[in-house]
């Protein structure tokens, strides 16, 4: 028994030209839309969060028992989590 399946006309491939056209303005866009998120995660108030949010945490899995050092690196860990700018450096550049 034959598993090809015969595509109908709805089953075209998408033209090569229009996928490099979204490409081009994805790859435009998406470098401006992370910096803008990078400077709203980052801004002062922001940073508040991040203290209280990782004070919280600290506290809670001391509370649950764990100790200093294992709490710290939680804590640490989860802290990485919320760190745009490390996962930006994997990102080109944009050319403004």
């Amino acid at each position: 028994m034959n598993n090809h399946r015969e595509q109908g006309p709805d089953h075209k491939m998408p033209d090569p030209e229009k996928i490099k056209e979204i490409l081009d303005v994805v790859a435009e866009k998406v470098p401006g839309l992370l910096k803008e998120l990078s400077i709203i995660l980052y801004s002062p108030e922001s940073a508040k969060q991040y203290a209280t949010a990782a004070a919280i945490f600290y506290k809670e899995l001391k509370n649950a028992g764990m100790s200093e050092s294992e709490s710290y690196e939680l804590t640490s860990q989860y802290l990485s989590t919320l760190n745009i700018g490390k996962m930006m450096k994997g990102f080109p550049k944009s050319h403004d």
